[in-house]
């Protein structure tokens, strides 16, 4: 049985002044998968990314998230945005909120639920990514990947439909990267769908069931992370895969 396609982006063109950043990017995501964008800097990952949430406005194309056309002038995008989670390089937390009180604002703010409400899904969604004990911390006590785990919990209480990753774990200490990659596999196990763009060629290889190359605003190649990393096809993917695999 093929999975639908949640989400559906043809012809992203974006154009920032004179520079052309995406030259006309297709990407369909199924439902449960995970997609891993890789190339090198410039190449206009997360410029992709971010136009899957309208964070940047695409100059042309098509996008399709959960059925919603996100494009689509009379579409409500912060009604729309509440379905696809994003985490970002840096955490953005409030520096004066504990772990929880972070998670829960949003809860009540946007989806309008109740203080108690708000708590018990944060707690469940802190718990998640391990910190349940850590709830009444203030984000100067936790370590950065701990933070970037409260940003995840902050994300997923939402409940959206798709996680969008960009550099997660870029701004971490190399000690504390795995305990982020480790709730982003439990994620993947729960069937979540999620678009990453990171330099974790491990995870990716591991996680993965679709690596897009891309290259100077173009997918160049894609693939299973067996074909990507073990045969890619074309010269600039290999040069590439070459090249960080001496790092």
């Amino acid at each position: 049985m093929t999975r639908r396609p949640i989400i559906e982006a043809y012809g992203i063109h974006k154009h920032f002044g004179q520079l052309h950043v995406l030259k006309g990017v297709d990407l369909v995501v199924a439902e449960r998968e995970l997609v891993f964008l890789i190339g090198p800097s410039g190449s206009g990952k997360s410029t992709l990314l971010r136009c899957l949430n309208r964070l940047e406005e695409p100059s042309s194309g098509t996008i399709v998230v959960d059925g919603i056309d996100l494009l689509d002038r009379r579409t409500d995008i912060n009604k729309a945005r509440q379905r696809i989670g994003m985490v970002f390089q840096s955490f953005n937390l409030f520096p004066h909120m504990t772990a929880l009180g972070n998670i829960t604002l949003a809860l009540r703010k946007v989806l309008g639920l109740s203080r108690a409400e708000a708590e018990a899904r944060g707690r469940a969604a802190l718990d998640r990514v391990h910190l349940s004990d850590r709830a009444d911390h203030y984000p100067s006590q936790l370590s950065g990947g701990q933070q970037q785990r409260v940003a995840i919990a902050r994300a997923i209480a939402l409940e959206p439909r798709v996680m969008l990753f960009d550099e997660p774990t870029s701004a971490l200490d190399p000690e504390l990267v795995g305990g982020v990659l480790e709730v982003m596999r439990e994620l993947r196990e729960d069937g979540m769908t999620m678009v990453v763009v990171s330099h974790e060629m491990g995870f990716a290889r591991a996680a993965a069931d679709r690596v897009l190359f891309m290259d100077n605003g173009l997918v160049v190649e894609e693939g299973t992370p067996e074909e990507i990393f073990g045969a890619p096809r074309h010269e600039r993917t290999r040069a590439f895969i070459s090249q960080i695999e001496r790092h």
